[in-house]
């Protein structure tokens, strides 16, 4: 087991990592829309559409530190605090994966970290 970490993405916000490479299978942790460049690691403002592409910039970052990238992401989680936004945010999301549809999941939950109004984890692999 490997533990990937990345300036190019926000530092986990408790006791974990960013994602954990077991077996050439990359398990990374929810991102959240944070500015890795923010010292303060404060929520972007913006919206889910904002929140979204910067969650998915994270991901991306992470996926390339660990030696992988999106096109290789098998499966996704998105944590939702309103499924009303689920359009704009699928919208976003398509963008980001360039035609490549991995398996996923997404569901409205009750409150996320920060406040946040987007959460996406991922499983990915190295080729």
């Amino acid at each position: 087991m490997k533990i990937i970490s990345t300036t190019a993405a926000p530092p986990a916000i408790g006791p974990y990592a960013q994602a954990v490479e077991h077996n050439g299978t990359i398990y990374v942790s929810g991102c959240l829309a944070i500015n890795p460049s923010d010292s303060e690691s404060k929520l972007l403002d913006g919206g889910v559409r904002a929140q979204t592409a910067q969650a998915l910039i994270n991901l991306e970052n992470i996926l390339l530190a660990a030696g992988s990238s999106m096109d290789k992401v098998v499966k996704t989680t998105v944590y939702l605090a309103n499924m009303s936004d689920f359009s704009v945010m699928n919208e976003v999301y398509a963008g980001h994966f360039d035609g490549h549809t991995p398996a996923r999941a997404c569901v409205e939950v009750s409150r996320l970290p920060k406040d946040a109004l987007v959460e996406i984890d991922a499983i990915a692999y190295i080729s």
